[in-house]
């Protein structure tokens, strides 16, 4: 047992996906690592799962992740559209 269970999923689930990271082209592959990485955030929860690879939580986490990613951009896109509107006035 290791002092940081939560990493230990982690990394065992960041192997598991490897193969299909490596099957990425170059710029996916950094953008698909970086998503998985960002699960760090999640880690109590990926780890309250309690399954040894608990994929079900790591996508949660990811879809969680671009849900918040999508509600911090709605807002900036409607006042950049406004902006836009206003200049075309």
């Amino acid at each position: 047992m290791s002092l940081f269970p939560t990493d230990d999923i982690l990394a065992k689930l960041q192997e598991q996906w490897k193969g299909y990271a490596d099957a990425l082209r170059q710029e996916d592959k950094e953008a698909f690592l970086t998503m998985i990485e960002k699960c760090y955030a999640h880690a109590a929860a990926i780890n309250a799962k309690g399954e040894p690879f608990p994929n079900e939580a790591l996508l949660m986490s990811l879809v969680f992740s671009q849900y918040k990613m999508i509600n911090w951009l709605v807002p900036k896109l409607a006042e950049f559209s406004k902006k836009i509107a206003e200049q075309e006035e």
